[in-house]
Formats: C-alpha cells, structure tokens, sequence
C-alpha cells in the first residue's frame, strides 16, 4: 500500500491569522483615514501626510501590540509548563493517573489508556502532559516575535495601497475612487486569506468588505460634518 499524505492547513493559523489582521487594518485604517480627511475638503498634499502618518504609525502600533499580546501567551505557557514540570517531579503517579484519565476520557479504555499514559510519560512527560493536559503543541504556540513582525509587514502593504490611490486619483474622484479601490483591496484580501486556510472565499470575502465599507462609511461621514462644521 502507497503510504497516506494528508496536508493540513492548520500549521498556518499563527502567521495567517497576524498577517491577515495587518492587511486588512492596514487598508481598512489608511483608506478611512484618508477619506475622512478628503471629505472634510482638505486638498491632496494633507491627504498623502495623514495616510503615510497612518502607514507609519499604525505598522508600528501593529508590531507592539501584537509582541505584546503574544508574549502575554507565551508567558502564560511558560508558567503553565513551569508548574507541570514541577508537578512531575513531585508527584509522578498523580500526573501519571491524570495522564491516563485524559486519555479514557476520549473513548479509550481504563487499562489501555493506563498503558498509554506509561509510555508517552517515558518518552517525553512533559510533552505529553503540555500537549494533552494544556493543549500547547508545535502548532498552537505563542511565536512573540513572528507575529510582530509579520503584523508590521502585512500592515504595511494594506496601508500602501489606498495610499498609492490617494495619490493618483484625480480629486474629483478621491471619495468614490477611495472607497471603491479599497473595497476591491479588502475584497481581494478576503479572497486570498480563505484559499490560504482552505476555506471557500464567498463568506470571508463579504465579511470583511462589509465591516470594511462601514467603518470607511462611518469615518468619513464624521469627516464630512467636521469640514462642514469648521
């Protein structure tokens, strides 16, 4: 028999998930923040130092935040792994027992599970407890660092692009021009975030266009009444 392959997609949930959040706050910020601008009347050279402003300063709040929160994570696996490991040392049979239970409470039975539980705590106790008592595994660890990073860098390319409309298009159209493109950006986004993870693209596609539109509807009818106002 041909051996059997099976690719999950899973393993990219760390990256994908960070550089899906950069993107699309990258677009969805810059682009509001630019059409709040240009609907208060403000002319071409305001609108490219707000969105390259926004570029800056949103690619780096992206990078701390997302450090920051994940280091959260990581501190608390490291804790949980701190206390395991010090749990087996003190008492081996108790998280042995524990092991086992784990195990039986997933279908298998009483004496296999006991056998089970045995083996995995000699090849390697604190992994088989960290995987299957805390659920933290290869897959779903905290990585601090790759998720700033590739928050910073996804950010930065969302950004860019309604950026480089407000650069381009004729002022008559910057609203509508805006708007449109950055709908088309999110729409896209959406699309290729969901191949990446294997889902089908119609329903992640709509929900971030949606959310997309009306924060860019809501920021620049705020810009609208201030420009009015002043």
């Amino acid at each position: 028999m041909r051996p059997h392959k099976e690719q999950h997609l899973v393993s990219r949930i760390g990256w994908l998930r960070a550089a899906v959040l950069g993107a699309n706050d990258g677009i969805v910020s810059t682009a509001s923040l630019i059409l709040g601008v240009a609907a208060s009347g403000a002319d071409r050279p305001a609108l490219l130092i707000a969105g390259a402003a926004g570029l800056v300063a949103g690619a780096m709040s992206m990078a701390a935040g997302e450090y920051v929160s994940v280091s959260s994570q990581a501190d608390t696996e490291q804790s949980d792994l701190a206390r395991e490991r010090k749990e087996l040392a003190t008492a081996p049979e108790a998280e042995l027992s524990e092991l086992a239970d784990i195990y039986a409470a997933r279908g298998v039975d009483p004496a296999t599970a006991r056998s089970v539980a045995e083996q995995m705590m000699r090849f390697d106790a604190l992994k088989a407890h960290a995987r299957d008592e805390l659920h933290i595994n290869e897959v779903t660890t905290a990585r601090p660092v790759i998720a700033a990073l590739t928050s910073a860098a996804t950010f930065t390319v969302g950004a860019a692009l309604p950026l480089l409309l407000a650069a381009l298009l004729p002022m008559s159209m910057m609203v509508a021009g805006e708007a449109a493109g950055s709908i088309l950006f999110l729409g896209t986004l959406g699309a290729v975030g969901a191949i990446a993870g294997g889902a089908r693209p119609l329903k992640p596609v709509m929900r971030v266009v949606f959310w997309g539109a009306l924060a860019m509807a809501i920021t620049a009818g705020i810009g609208r009444l201030v420009g009015t106002a002043v």
